[in-house]
């Protein structure tokens, strides 16, 4: 076959066929990896391939199998460092399984949030969901119990009705304040919280949300240390976790007078906006006072001084959510699991060595 022709039209998997001098079924089998023939013949097919630059039609595979080919996540911002990567991260996860992502988001607690989403799924368009919980969500089993392949990624429980991808919130948080602790903190800030003093007692109890099982993680690491929690420096934020946020809770924290000598803060531009406040008022980091988050974003690393933080653990929650969706999509797998990891402390210049 003439260079001049394949130039002219679109590569099939027939004429990969043809001019390899095999049945149709035996490229295909090359293609899929499958089937039985010799290496010889798979090599003179592959050798074809690759001349020919063929590319497998990844939207009519997928109709054949019936299949749309796409998956949907959803999120309630992009404009959070976390949720951004945390898309991009999918969509790189889902490309491996020849998969594409549509990206939507919701608006919190709102009519059109996520139970919205929920309801108005379209399976014609996408094969499945990927859903991020919002904090203030409040989903019910009900809400959840759906005919179509659905994932959650996040803190919020999803009552046994959807597979729950999520890093351990009280174990990393918890993890977070010991190392404050074994680094010589003896009074711990928190920036961050959506609880008030009178309830922390309850939250020893606390099931779901970030800020809720971090403040756990908090407690239960003040209560192995023998530390009684001050809760004059708890540092609430409402769900404004933003650096604005955290900046202006940690200034709060220094004119309340109460001395403290460590912080944790709930993500990682909490932890920036606490810096920065730490700077402007002569306070350093960290001889004074140290510092550790959450989250690992990108900003963390170039910071001044560069933030000690728990890792996002995203590099292996976008890829197990999204090996799960395609799991479910084909059938896989009855039951939905709780699907947990552990996170780790990545050190720099915040804490002390």
């Amino acid at each position: 076959m003439s260079e001049m022709k394949q130039d002219k039209k679109r590569i099939t998997l027939r004429d990969v066929a043809e001019e390899a001098g095999v049945s149709l079924k035996t490229a295909s089998n090359v293609i899929n990896n499958s089937g039985r023939m010799t290496e010889s013949t798979r090599e003179k097919v592959q050798g074809v391939i690759d001349r020919l630059g063929y590319r497998v039609n990844v939207a009519a595979r997928n109709l054949n199998r019936g299949n749309t080919g796409f998956i949907t996540l959803a999120v309630p911002s992009l404009t959070a460092p976390y949720l951004a990567e945390l898309a991009n991260r999918v969509i790189d996860a889902a490309r491996l399984h020849d998969y594409s992502v549509y990206v939507t988001t919701y608006a919190e607690g709102s009519a059109s949030g996520a139970r919205a989403l929920l309801e108005g799924f379209n399976t014609t368009v996408s094969d499945g969901m990927i859903l991020s919980i919002s904090e203030v969500e409040d989903l019910s089993p009900e809400d959840l119990d759906v005919d179509y392949p659905l994932v959650c990624v996040g803190a919020r429980d999803t009552h046994g009705k959807a597979d729950h991808v999520t890093p351990d919130d009280v174990q990393e948080a918890r993890q977070a304040t010991e190392y404050l602790f074994d680094r010589g903190a003896i009074r711990i800030a928190v920036v961050g919280a959506r609880t008030a003093p009178e309830d922390l007692d309850g939250l020893h109890d606390a099931v779901e949300g970030n800020a809720q099982l971090r403040m756990r993680g908090v407690l239960e690491a003040c209560d192995a240390r023998g530390v009684a929690f001050d809760s004059r420096l708890l540092g609430n934020t409402g769900h404004d976790w933003t650096i604005g946020s955290g900046a202006r809770v940690t200034q709060w924290l220094i004119d309340s007078g109460v001395p403290f000598d460590g912080i944790v803060a709930f993500n990682d531009q909490l932890a920036l906006g606490a810096l920065f406040t730490l700077a402007a008022n002569g306070i350093s980091v960290p001889d004074q006072v140290q510092v550790i988050g959450f989250d690992n974003i990108e900003e963390a690393a170039y910071f001044q001084p560069p933030l000690t933080t728990m890792d996002s653990c995203l590099d292996w929650t976008a890829p197990t959510a999204v090996s799960r969706i395609i799991d479910r999509i084909n059938g896989r797998h009855l039951e939905p699991e709780l699907i947990t990891t552990q996170s780790r402390v990545i050190a720099r210049a915040t804490t002390r060595a």
